[in-house]
């Protein structure tokens, strides 16, 4: 609990200065929105597949003054069931020129919950997962990221899976405060962006459950540390009309932890 108060004390103090600088700079940069979507043949994010063997669409809108913006990502399988789904609002902020950026992201999934309540934040049901994160985004001459997150509340909790009938069943016993860390590199050639990434994660605690020695959950990226996600993208626009080009990409991608590799084509549009 200390270190969740912590977290959220300091995401807390970034906001107020965020807004702060925010409204110093609107008078000059005024409110941008943006929305758009993507279309990929597979939803993979950090390593782990959702949605199944299926396309996902992925619309976007935000909301921007100057290097603060709000806005919403979704998820939407196109296997006709309901699973894939995913619904995220965020809040980010940029500084020094656009080199660093944090941001505070609600990850919600639909499918989690058979009848969900997207209002319900009562840490022991609620479907939400909040994540603190900081990135170094490179610059021309530094050509490499660098993405540091955690999860500090909501459904990334352990859970007991133990005897339906126990009264400890499914019982969220306590944050795991699942971390992911990503380094990448990025450049193009002869018009084609190409840009190589991984991604791992540290060993979060098992919660057992005292009666019945079962183990709890494990991390939300991987049982134990290592790399989870790791491959390459190449991405480009493809000429249409003389006004309009459409921005496709192919990214392969290995998780070492389970032993998956997917190979994904997308558009944005």
């Amino acid at each position: 609990m200390k270190r969740f108060f912590t977290i959220f004390t300091l995401l807390a103090l970034i906001f107020i200065q965020s807004v702060s600088n925010a409204q110093e700079t609107k008078s000059c940069t005024g409110i941008n929105f943006d929305l758009g979507g993507d279309l990929y043949s597979r939803y993979v994010w950090r390593g782990t597949q959702f949605g199944g063997n299926a396309p996902s669409i992925q619309p976007y809108a935000s909301m921007a003054v100057g290097n603060l913006e709000l806005g919403f990502w979704g998820a939407y399988s196109l296997s006709g069931w309901n699973t894939g789904q995913e619904l995220d609002l965020y809040l980010s902020y940029s500084f020094l020129d656009e080199m660093f950026s944090v941001a505070f992201t609600d990850y919600f999934f639909p499918d989690v919950l058979a009848d969900y309540n997207y209002f319900d934040y009562a840490a022991p049901t609620t479907g939400h997962i909040f994540e603190g994160s900081l990135s170094f985004n490179g610059t021309e001459k530094i050509p490499f990221t660098f993405l540091a997150a955690i999860n500090f509340f909501g459904a990334d909790a352990a859970k007991i899976e133990s005897d339906p009938t126990s009264p400890n069943f499914n019982t969220k016993t306590g944050l795991l405060y699942s971390s992911y860390f990503e380094a990448g590199y990025s450049k193009t050639i002869k018009s084609v962006d190409f840009s190589a990434f991984v991604g791992f994660t540290l060993t979060s605690p098992q919660e057992v459950d005292s009666n019945t020695g079962y183990i709890g959950e494990t991390g939300f990226y991987g049982s134990k540390a290592g790399v989870v996600n790791t491959g390459i993208s190449l991405s480009k626009e493809i000429e249409i009309t003389e006004k309009y080009s459409l921005p496709i990409s192919a990214s392969v991608i290995a998780n070492p932890d389970t032993k998956k590799m997917f190979f994904i084509l997308g558009i944005s549009f």
